[in-house]
């Protein structure tokens, strides 16, 4: 099986950072969710936190990933200008054009909530470290964060894939 470098670049943009980022959102939820001082030792809660931390950033950064090369990458092969494109394909067939008027729209513009709310996350866990174990309003503002990262990342991903399937990048 060969790709083409379109190909290879919507593969890498939505089947591997964008689901590595998508799959790994449970196990820092787990993590951010379990985190009380009551349940964990002091030396137990260095080692979560280190983990918690790196786990947090690596998502950022894979998530930043998948945003930029969608943007920069992708995306101008969706929207050339020629007849063949995906876009014109899915703007010329009304039945077809709500996915570029809605789909591509949070795509293009919701879906950069997402690397910035997943830092935001990541930054808290880093600045905060052993205080979020403690403070339980500070926890969930950090998991609201975080699963609002997920959400606009998810929807992104479900219309990249649906978009993709209807008009294909070639």
């Amino acid at each position: 099986m060969t790709l083409s470098d379109r190909e290879f670049w919507t593969v890498f943009h939505g089947m591997i950072v964008g689901a590595i980022y998508l799959l790994a959102f449970a196990g820092g939820l787990a993590g951010l969710w379990s985190l009380r001082s009551w349940e964990v030792t002091p030396a137990g809660m260095k080692e979560r936190m280190r983990r918690l931390i790196a786990g947090m950033w690596v998502m950022a950064i894979v998530c930043w990933t998948t945003v930029i090369t969608g943007t920069y990458v992708v995306y101008p092969w969706y929207r050339a200008k020629e007849p063949a494109s995906p876009r014109s394909k899915l703007l010329a067939d009304s039945a077809k054009s709500a996915w570029h008027t809605f789909g591509m729209e949070w795509k293009e513009h919701v879906a950069w909530l997402s690397p910035i709310l997943a830092t935001a996350a990541a930054m808290l866990v880093l600045y905060y470290r052993e205080e979020l174990a403690r403070k339980d309003d500070l926890r969930r503002a950090t998991i609201a964060l975080f699963v609002l990262a997920f959400a606009a990342a998810a929807v992104a991903g479900l219309f990249g894939a649906f978009i993709n399937k209807v008009a294909p990048i070639l």
